[in-house]
C-alpha cells in the first residue's frame, strides 16, 4: 500500500507541476481540470498496479526465514530507496521531456531509448545530470530515513500472517491488472477540448509502454478507412495533373509519366535540410530578433514558399517525405521500418540519370536508421563515422558542427565536379539541436545559451558556406535548397496545431532561378516533383507529391501528422483521422492559428482516407518500388 501511496503523491505532484508549466495553454475551466485530475487518477492506479506486481510477487512468496533476517531486512530498506529514487527520476525526466517537446511520454520517447548513446549524451551536455541524480539520491535517502523514523518498517518486518495478507493483496494487484489491460486504454483519455489537458490527464509511464506495445499502428483496425474499389479511383484523381499521363489502367498502379516542357536542366542540388528550423526563426516570416540574416538574405534572391508544412514532428519523418514524396503513415516511420529498400526516392530519380547522389550527416547515421535507409534507396552515405577525427573541429553528442558538414559538402562537390558527373546531395545539419552547443566565437550569442543561438549559427554556417561555394567552378551550375526537417516544438492546444508546423523552403542560385514568392498551399511531399519539374524533367513517378510550380494556388493542400494523429490541410480546413475510426474537422485561422471545430461534413474526409489508406497499402504491398528505366 505505501508503494501504492507513493506513486499516486508522486503522480499527482506532477501533474500539477506540469499543469502550471502549461498555464498559458491549458483549459482553466473548473469541471475540465477535476476531469483531468479524476482522469488521471484512474490511469496512475492502473499505471501503479503494473509497477506493483513485481514487488508484491516477490513479498507473497519469499520464505519467512528469509524475511526475518538481518539481511534482508537491509535490503528491503535498499530497494524501498531505490523506488523511490526511481519514482522521482520518472518525475524529473517527464519533467525535461514535457519541456521539450509538450507532451507525456509517448512514441518519440520510445524510440529514443533505443538510442542510449545520443541521448545519454544529449542529457549530459545539456543538463547538471550529476547534480539532478545526487539532489535526487538525497531526497530519496532523505524521505526513507524519515520514514523509518516512523517505526512502519519495523512493524512491517515483525508482523506475523505476513503470507495470508500478501496473497491477498497479491489477488488484488493481479485483478487489478487484469481489468486495466482488458478495460484501459491510452487511446481512451478524453480530449477534454485541449490537448494540454489531455496529455495532462495522462500517466507518463503507462503511456511510455504503451507507445511501445503500439509502435506500429494497423492503419484498417485503427483508422477510418473505405473500400479499395473507391480508394485507387479516387487517388488517381487526385494524383492526376495536366502534365501527367498514367502508365497503365491497373487501379493500385499509380506510376505516371511526368512530362515537364523545355529543355532538361542538369543542375547540381544540394539540399541542406536543417534540424528543428520553424519558419517562426526567420525575419522572412516575421522574426524580430535578427537570427537568420543569411537566410532572409537567400529567401530575398531565390525562390521561397510562404505556406510551406512539415510532414510531421521528428527528423525522420522529414526525411521520408522530402526523398519518398509520401503522406506520413502511422506509427513508424518508413525510414524506420523493415522492409524499406529499393524504393521510388528522389535519390533513385537522381541515380537514374547518371548522377552522383550523396547523403551526408554529421551524426551517427545508424541513429533513426538513417544509414540503412539511404543506403539501400539510392544514396552513398556519408556519416560521422566515415570522417577522420582530424577533420572535425568541433562536436556535441549529435555530430559534428555544421561548418565542419559543409566543408564536407564542399569537398564532396569538388571530387564529383572534377570527375565530370553531376551530383545531389541530401545534407542535414544537427547543430540546430539540444543542447544547442557550436564553436565560441563565431557569432554574438554564446554556445549553450539555447535554441536561438543554435539557429544564429547554423545560419552563419549556411552564409559562410555559400560564400565558399560561390568561389567553386561547380557554383554557377548548382541549385542550393535550404529546407528544415521538422518544426522546433509540435506541441499546441489542438490535436495537430497547424501553426507549429510551418517551415521555410528557399530555392537559391541567382543564376538558375529568378527570385519569387510561392503562397501555394504545400509541404515536404511536395518538393521532389516541384524540384525535378524546375529542372524541366520528363521521368516516370510514384510520389504523391504535385509540382508547386504548377499548381493552381486554390488547389493546394499539405498533409501533417504525428504518430498517431494524420492530418490533411485544403482550403483553410484541416480533417484529422484518428484511432479508434475517428475523424474531426476544423477551420484553420492562418493568421491566429486558431482551429475553430465544425462539421465533418465540411471537410475532406474522404480524400485524407484515401491518401493516408492507399500509403499505407503501397507499402505493405511494395507497389512503391524504385523504377529503373527513367
Amino acid at each position: 500500500m505505501l508503494f501504492f501511496f507513493l506513486f499516486l503523491a508522486t503522480s499527482l505532484a506532477l501533474r500539477l507541476v506540469l499543469l502550471i508549466k502549461a498555464r498559458p495553454n491549458a483549459d482553466w475551466h473548473l469541471l475540465k481540470l477535476l476531469g483531468v485530475f479524476a482522469v488521471g487518477f484512474v490511469y496512475d492506479f492502473a499505471a501503479a498496479s503494473y509497477f506493483a506486481l513485481p514487488l508484491t510477487l516477490y513479498l507473497s512468496f519469499v520464505p519467512q526465514s528469509i524475511f526475518r533476517q538481518a539481511w534482508h531486512r537491509w535490503l528491503m530498506l535498499f530497494a524501498f530507496a531505490t523506488i523511490v529514487y526511481l519514482l522521482l527520476f520518472g518525475a524529473v525526466a517527464e519533467w525535461f521531456f514535457w519541456e521539450e517537446f509538450g507532451v507525456r511520454f509517448n512514441f518519440i520517447a520510445v524510440d529514443y531509448l533505443v538510442y542510449t548513446t545520443e541521448v545519454l549524451g544529449n542529457i549530459r551536455e545539456s543538463y547538471p545530470l550529476p547534480f539532478i541524480l545526487s539532489t535526487l539520491g538525497v531526497v530519496a535517502i532523505s524521505l526513507v530515513w524519515l520514514l523509518k523514523q516512523t517505526g512502519f518498517f519495523a512493524a512491517w518486518l515483525d508482523s506475523d500472517g505476513r503470507f495470508s495478507r500478501s496473497l491477498r493483496f497479491l489477488l488484488g494487484i493481479v485483478s487489478l491488472t487484469i481489468l486495466a489491460t482488458i478495460f484501459i486504454s491510452n487511446a481512451q483519455v478524453p480530449g477534454f477540448g485541449n490537448a494540454y489537458n489531455q496529455e495532462l490527464a495522462r500517466n507518463g509511464p503507462y503511456s511510455l509502454f504503451a507507445a511501445f506495445r503500439n509502435n506500429e499502428l494497423d492503419y484498417e483496425a485503427f483508422y477510418p478507412t473505405k473500400p479499395p474499389g473507391e480508394i485507387f479511383p479516387e487517388l488517381r484523381r487526385l494524383l492526376s495533373t495536366t502534365n501527367s499521363t498514367f502508365v497503365s489502367e491497373t487501379p493500385t498502379d499509380i506510376t505516371r509519366i511526368i512530362k515537364n516542357e523545355g529543355e532538361e536542366r542538369r543542375w547540381n542540388v544540394i539540399q541542406i535540410t536543417v534540424e528543428s528550423l520553424s519558419a517562426s526563426f526567420l525575419g522572412t516570416f516575421g522574426n524580430k530578433e535578427n537570427l537568420t540574416p543569411n537566410l532572409d538574405r537567400l529567401a530575398s534572391k531565390g525562390i521561397l514558399f510562404t505556406q510551406f508544412y512539415a510532414t510531421g514532428n521528428r527528423t525522420d519523418r522529414g526525411m521520408e517525405a522530402l526523398s519518398l514524396s509520401v503522406p506520413p503513415t502511422p506509427g513508424r516511420s518508413i525510414v524506420k521500418r523493415p522492409r524499406n529498400e529499393g524504393l521510388f526516392t528522389l535519390g533513385s530519380v537522381f541515380a537514374g540519370r547518371g548522377y552522383e547522389t550523396d547523403f551526408i550527416y554529421s551524426g551517427f547515421g545508424y541513429f533513426d536508421n538513417m544509414n540503412y535507409f539511404f543506403g539501400n534507396n539510392g544514396y552513398k552515405v556519408i556519416d560521422r563515422a566515415m570522417i577522420p577525427k582530424s577533420d572535425i573541429t568541433y562536436a556535441n553528442v549529435w555530430g559534428a558542427c555544421d561548418e565542419d558538414l559543409f566543408r564536407w559538402v564542399s569537398r564532396e562537390a569538388d571530387e564529383s565536379y572534377a570527375r565530370h558527373k553531376p551530383f545531389f546531395h541530401f545534407v542535414m545539419t544537427t547543430s540546430n539541436h539540444r543542447p544547442f552547443t557550436y564553436p565560441d566565437g563565431k557569432i554574438d550569442i554564446p554556445s549553450k545559451s539555447g535554441r536561438s543561438g543554435a539557429v544564429k549559427y547554423t545560419d552563419y554556417a549556411i552564409g559562410e558556406f555559400i560564400k565558399g561555394a560561390q568561389t567553386k567552378p561547380w557554383f554557377t551550375n548548382t541549385l542550393f535548397v535550404i529546407v528544415a526537417d521538422h518544426c522546433a516544438s509540435s506541441a499546441g492546444k489542438t490535436d495537430l496545431p497547424v501553426k507549429q508546423y510551418e517551415i521555410p523552403i528557399i530555392l537559391y542560385n541567382p543564376s538558375l532561378v529568378k527570385a519569387a514568392k510561392i503562397d501555394t498551399l504545400c509541404s515536404q511531399v511536395d518538393f521532389p516533383p516541384t524540384l525535378l519539374g524546375l529542372m524541366n524533367w520528363t521521368y516516370k513517378s510514384r510520389f504523391y507529391g504535385k509540382d508547386i510550380l504548377k499548381m493552381r494556388p486554390e488547389d493546394g493542400r499539405a498533409f501533417i501528422g504525428n504518430y498517431q494523429k494524420l492530418g490533411y490541410l485544403k482550403k483553410r480546413t484541416l480533417t484529422v483521422l484518428k484511432p479508434v475510426r475517428q475523424e474531426a474537422v476544423y477551420q484553420y485561422d492562418r493568421v491566429t492559428g486558431d482551429l475553430q471545430q465544425t462539421d465533418a461534413k465540411s471537410g475532406f474526409v474522404d480524400e485524407a482516407i484515401c491518401c493516408y489508406e492507399s500509403a499505407r497499402y503501397f507499402f505493405e504491398h511494395k507497389l512503391n518500388t524504385a523504377i529503373h528505366d527513367q
